[in-house]
């Protein structure tokens, strides 16, 4: 709104009632109304500033809610207590404050982002109505300025006009920016993804859009006409939610007082730097594929939540994974959409006032990558995109895929991410202390630290070696050997080239870096070997994983027994509010204190849990499993609907499953190791199960084949078509397009969660630790975390961890275990109920889970054990250390 110029500058200082509630009208914006009104305050008094500042609802705290003068971007961030600053000496003593210079007084408190360096005169009066105090008017001055008896009963008048406006304002809680400018600054951080609160103020503002657009909060208000938005917050009351929401946002990104603050102090100075090929945070930014992804995803959180300095590094694929769509056959398809960058919370990453773009050289010509920004929580993620202007076609697409393409395309993938990721951090004016390699497709980054070491150090490249190992750290993932990315040797030469020069190595020496057999021409470039080789610190992902890992690896250690080979282990965990139902959160609030997220990764965090009522503990587990049910059966209406299936398939969809029978789960990438249809050995047996008049089962299967993987998919269409088989018709059910969110639901729902790889294929397996905090047991193979984890009687084992060298006696055997303690304990056990229709014994080993393994599987105690095992000795910030150890 412009200045009001019915009012002459040479009349007096106030305005009528009348005049105000013309500009409230107006406006229609308490916010802007307020900004209207020290407009003209600041006008009539001839000042370089005028601001309102508002006391929030525990009246011991006062925010700046509008200004004309100062930064219009310290408007809701600075605030101050009653009892500091000169505006709080004006809230205190209830009376006018005037100082000529503000910094020669005791109470003042400087606000760096207020801007307010220039001014030293200060005038402020209370903001009062009907006695009760509701913010403080200030004026500010740059020259020196003393006022009048005069100007201050003036002001204070001013104030009292105002004050009935800011009381009005305070009421509805809409009183420092609107609401669609609070919600868009939320949107930008992902913060908002684990914080329950903030993800219901975007669903509520439009549920079935919220739906629609992959639950995407910038997508929402982009969609989202403002004056819509803030009728919808005002219908709904979300203002002081909103509100409360962003000022919970700002403590979190401000708070000193972490656990990294603490423990990890040395990392401020010498940040991680965690490379990944892939980060599963969100459903709505989809470059994750699977565990690998969401694994890295929350680690950058629980990072975050610890107060770790900590930047991401990785590449943004503006395909992202493909879309899985079944055939009437059960057959999958894939499909792949572009993303629209301008719809996810991502910045360009700016350096020297520009866009920042890297150039890699290779011999084949340079690749050029934009960087982009992505706030997560206290941290950043970059990613490195392709697809710009001054690249050849196939460099264009070289992100545009996550796991697409040749063995071409996946080195210059790798190029990117790692040679790229360290020139990005560089440009930057980022040094890390530590570099995390997580899995070997990152590895090239050893090699840029190496060159530059050498370039700053001015030593050979096997000192640079030698000091650069001794900050990475490295994680491998993966227990089969064809997982471990290897390149021949004209790939290598053509886009590492360059590199080897400036290191000054012949092709031969070079290639050995990536070599278990050094002098072997015939073997391949090994990412994983390289990154072995390169790092001081390199550890597995769980204990059993471990151990595979020191035999798979022993050759490259030669002389040393495996048990000596110096790859450690940390296990995964999961980041607990990203995957914790707010039903279970709001039990857990109850029962376990208030501050129980802060203590869950330590031991007996949750031993109250066994004094939590069963009744209590099975209705929420009920609730939620009634709510994935819903979900499966609309997504499977839509998907059938798709397909153009029949009417009365459709109809049939809409009541499969029920909520008072036996659920299993299981949802994981369709590699032909992890067994999907281990269970359907013998379909007789499963029939029987399923249809039990009196202790029925139902599974629930979700999951992704690699696009050229045609045995994992031929194993997914076996389970796709049992559901037009009679036998197993609303018992056995699939869902398309696995992802965050199927994963989120049937995590929090099922009754039981099934995994069982091939012993000991299973890295770790952390979708089965999801399910412990949300009531659900697991029904494992004793492979992964299950074989560290399992007590007897906090879930459930198939077999005894035994392997077999057959491939086909080692499967009929654990087919057998499955279905024998399937019908032998699981069944029995869930139906065995008392007098009041519980299951004492099944909830008994719920709490029992809960209670041994929530603490032990979360990403905060991961974290925490690579800061204390990985990162702090990687940063120089030990005080005492044995040589050798991990």
């Amino acid at each position: 709104m412009t200045h009001d110029s019915a009012i002459p500058i040479d009349q007096s200082l106030l305005w009528t009632l009348e005049e105000i509630s013309k500009l409230v009208s107006r406006s229609g914006n308490p916010s802007e109304t307020l900004t209207n009104i020290v407009n003209l305050i600041q006008r009539r008094f001839s000042t370089d500033v005028c601001s309102v500042y508002l006391l929030e609802a525990d009246r011991a705290t006062l925010v700046l809610a509008a200004t004309i003068g100062l930064r219009a971007e310290s408007v809701g961030r600075v605030r101050m207590r009653i009892t500091e600053g000169l505006a709080g000496l004006v809230a205190e003593q209830m009376r006018p404050v005037g100082v000529s210079d503000t910094t020669t007084h005791p109470r003042f408190k400087y606000f760096r982002d207020a801007g307010e360096d220039p001014y030293r005169t200060f005038l402020g009066v209370p903001v009062v109505d009907r006695g009760v105090l509701q913010g403080v008017l200030v004026v500010q001055t740059a020259e020196s300025r003393t006022f009048s008896d005069d100007d201050v009963r003036m002001l204070v008048m001013a104030g009292a006009q105002l004050a009935p406006i800011v009381e009005e304002a305070r009421a509805t809680e809409q009183f420092i920016v609107p609401a669609h400018q609070r919600l868009g600054e939320l949107a930008q951080n992902l913060w908002w993804s684990w914080d329950d609160e903030s993800t219901s103020l975007f669903r509520e503002l439009n549920p079935l859009l919220w739906r629609e657009l992959d639950h995407n909060p910038v997508a929402l208000l982009q969609l989202t006409e403002m004056h819509a938005l803030d009728d919808r917050a005002s219908q709904l009351a979300l203002h002081g939610r909103i509100n409360y929401a962003y000022r919970r946002l700002q403590e979190y990104l401000t708070s000193k007082r972490t656990w990294g603050a603490r423990h990890a102090s040395v990392l401020g100075a010498r940040l991680v730097a965690y490379f990944s090929a892939e980060f599963g945070l969100h459903e709505s930014i989809p470059i994750y594929s699977g565990g690998l992804g969401v694994l890295a995803g929350d680690h950058l959180k629980s990072a975050s939540d610890l107060g770790i300095p900590l930047v991401g590094v990785g590449l943004y694929y503006d395909q992202g994974y493909f879309r899985q769509r079944l055939d009437r056959e059960g057959w999958q398809h894939e499909d792949y959409i572009d993303l629209d960058n301008g719809q996810l919370p991502l910045q360009p990453a700016i350096a020297r006032g520009a866009p920042l773009i890297i150039e890699i050289n290779t011999r084949s010509g340079p690749i050029a990558a934009r960087v982009w920004k992505l706030a997560v929580g206290r941290n950043t993620l970059l990613l490195l995109d392709s697809n710009i202007d001054g690249n050849r076609p196939e460099d264009r697409e070289l992100t545009a895929r996550l796991y697409g393409g040749d063995e071409r395309v996946r080195i210059r993938q790798e190029l990117l991410l790692g040679i790229g990721g360290v020139k990005a951090l560089n440009a930057l004016g980022i040094v890390p202390g530590v570099v995390h390699l997580n899995e070997g497709h990152s590895a090239f980054a050893a090699l840029e630290l190496v060159r530059r070491r050498m370039e700053t150090e001015g030593v050979d490249a096997y000192e640079a070696m030698r000091r650069v190992s001794a900050q990475i750290v490295f994680t491998t993932h993966t227990p089969v050997p064809a997982g471990h990315d290897c390149f021949a040797s004209h790939l290598v030469e053509e886009h590492l080239g360059p590199v080897r020069d400036a290191l000054g190595l012949d092709a031969g020496t070079f290639m050995a870096l990536g070599r278990v057999h050094a002098a072997d021409p015939s073997e391949q470039f090994c990412m994983t070997v390289l990154a072995l080789k390169l790092s001081h610190r390199a550890n597995a992902v769980s204990s059993l994983h471990g151990q595979v890992s020191r035999a798979m690896w022993a050759p490259l250690f030669p002389g040393r027994r495996v048990e000596h080979v110096p790859i450690g282990h940390i296990t995964n965990g999961v980041h607990v509010t990203s995957w914790l139902a707010p039903q279970m959160k709001r039990l857990y609030d109850r029962h376990l204190g208030s501050d129980w997220l802060a203590r869950s990764s330590e031991p007996g965090f949750s031993e109250a849990i066994d004094e939590v009522d069963d009744g209590e503990l099975w209705e929420t587990h009920q609730t939620l499993k009634a709510q994935l049910i819903t979900v499966a059966r609309r997504r499977a209406v839509q998907q059938a609907e798709r397909r153009g299936e029949p009417a009365e398939v459709v109809a049939a969809l809409r009541r499969v499953l029920s909520p008072d029978t036996l659920t299993i789960g299981f949802a994981r990438r369709f590699a032909t190791y992890k067994r999907a249809n281990l269970v359907l050995q013998d379909l007789e047996e499963v029939a029987s199960l399923v249809n039990h008049p009196q202790m029925p089962v139902q599974f629930i299967f979700a999951g992704k084949a690699h696009p050229h993987d045609a045995p994992g998919k031929g194993v997914l269409q076996q389970i796709a078509r049992l559901m037009r088989d009679l036998r197993f018709a609303g018992k056995i059910l699939f869902i398309e397009d696995y992802d965050i969110n199927v994963g989120r639901y049937l995590v929090q729902g099922v009754d039981v969660w099934l995994n069982n790889p091939r012993r000991p294929l299973e890295a770790c397996g952390t979708s089965g630790q999801k399910v412990v905090l949300n009531g659900g047991l697991n029904l494992s193979v004793l492979d992964g975390w299950w074989a560290e984890a399992y007590d007897g009687l906090n879930g459930f084992a198939i077999g005894i961890g035994e392997v077999h060298s057959s491939t086909v006696v080692h499967d009929a055997r654990d087919g057998s275990a499955l279905l024998r303690v399937l019908r032998d304990q699981v069944v029995p056990l869930y139906y065995h109920r008392d007098v009041d229709g519980l299951p004492r014994e099944w909830i008994g080993r719920m709490k029992r889970a809960i209670r041994t393994l929530g603490w032990r599987f979360s990403a905060d105690r991961m974290v925490m054990d690579y800061v204390r095992n990985a990162y702090i000795p990687a940063a120089g910030g030990t005080s005492c250390s044995e040589p050798g150890r991990f």
